[in-house]
């Protein structure tokens, strides 16, 4: 295949890249250049700024297999860059995200029937308008990205639905910090309850599953997270610990107390959100079509190779071993002090 990625060097993007060269696809970049510029040997580069039709004009001069889109937030953004495509190739997958569900963390089994967030017309209007990232407006907005997407492309647009993406090269540490603090070893404060359903997928599987599918005559929306099986909080922390250090000593600590204490969720413990009930993608659809999920201790320990050896020091996600004490040093007096086993 011929295929265009717009985007391509940071974290998704790079894996596309790595398993579509390894498939031995013919692969092009188009990208600004200004993360891990000439990361890529065996690709052409094609730089410019998708905000301006004059750059985008250099990607309609060519005829692609498939465009992989793993960039886009603003619809004005997508519908520029679809202007320039439309009629140049055969597929438009764009990626998109969970978070365009608005009860993703309430629903067991949500599947892509389920209607996405969108903004009013004047909301949108405001949130074009926007110079700086509002969380808040992440999935609607991607909502809005995948109609444009759908739109033009129609019967050759793919719709990715993502949930945490991990392994090497995150830049986020929402999965990171888990392997590389159970490896160190110690008492590791642990959240929630112990049989709470996680999910994630690992950056290559779906790589790989993103560029294989760009192949085929399948088109639509598709939910992506993994494992294939339900996986809970406790199977995750424990396939850790013994991948990487058995010598751990598990602490867990309830919900409410960790709110109460103003631990945020998925940042200050990754993975972990705290719900009564189980939720989760049903990524059926996607395993039919040929997703495929690696062993969970692959991803663990390469996952923390990668953290042991990348230089830069700052971590985006994840306790301090200093507030990780001091927490369970209060759990531990709140236990004495109701008379109750803290665990």
């Amino acid at each position: 295949m011929k295929l265009l990625i717009i985007g391509g060097t940071k974290f998704l993007g790079r894996h596309i890249v790595e398993s579509a060269l390894k498939e031995g696809h013919e692969v092009a970049l188009f990208h600004r250049g200004k993360t891990n510029p000439g990361l890529f040997d065996d690709v052409t580069y094609i730089y410019g700024d998708r905000e301006e039709r004059e750059d985008l004009q250099k990607l309609g001069d060519q005829e692609w297999d498939a465009v992989i889109d793993t960039c886009g937030y603003k619809p004005s953004t997508v519908s520029k860059s679809l202007d320039a495509l439309n009629g140049c190739t055969k597929k438009y997958v764009f990626i998109s995200t969970i978070s365009v569900y608005p009860d993703f963390t309430s629903v067991q089994n949500l599947d892509e029937s389920e209607e996405p967030m969108t903004l009013t017309d004047e909301g949108l209007e405001k949130a074009e308008r926007l110079k700086e990232f509002d969380p808040s407006l992440y999935g609607p907005l991607k909502t809005h990205c995948e109609q444009e997407v759908q739109q033009q492309m129609k019967e050759k647009s793919i719709i990715i639905r993502p949930g945490l993406i991990v392994g090497p090269y995150d830049p986020t540490d929402r999965f990171t910090y888990w392997p590389t603090r159970i490896a160190e070893g110690g008492e590791v404060l642990a959240p929630g309850r112990k049989n709470q359903q996680v999910q994630f997928i690992d950056v290559r599987d779906l790589a790989e599953w993103v560029v294989n599918l760009s192949a085929t005559a399948h088109s639509g929306v598709f939910n992506a997270n993994g494992p294939d099986y339900k996986l809970t909080m406790k199977d995750f922390l424990e396939s850790c610990a013994s991948s990487l250090n058995e010598e751990v000593t598990f602490r867990w600590v309830p919900a409410e107390f960790l709110m109460d204490e103003g631990v945020k969720p998925w940042m200050d413990l990754p993975v972990w959100i705290p719900t009564e009930d189980d939720f989760s993608q049903d990524v059926s659809k996607a395993i039919k079509s040929g997703l495929k999920f690696r062993p969970i201790h692959e991803t663990i320990i390469d996952t923390y190779q990668w953290d042991n050896w990348r230089t830069n020091e700052e971590r985006n996600a994840g306790l301090t071993k200093e507030r990780e004490k001091e927490i369970l040093k209060k759990w531990d007096r709140k236990g004495e002090n109701a008379g109750i086993d803290p665990d």
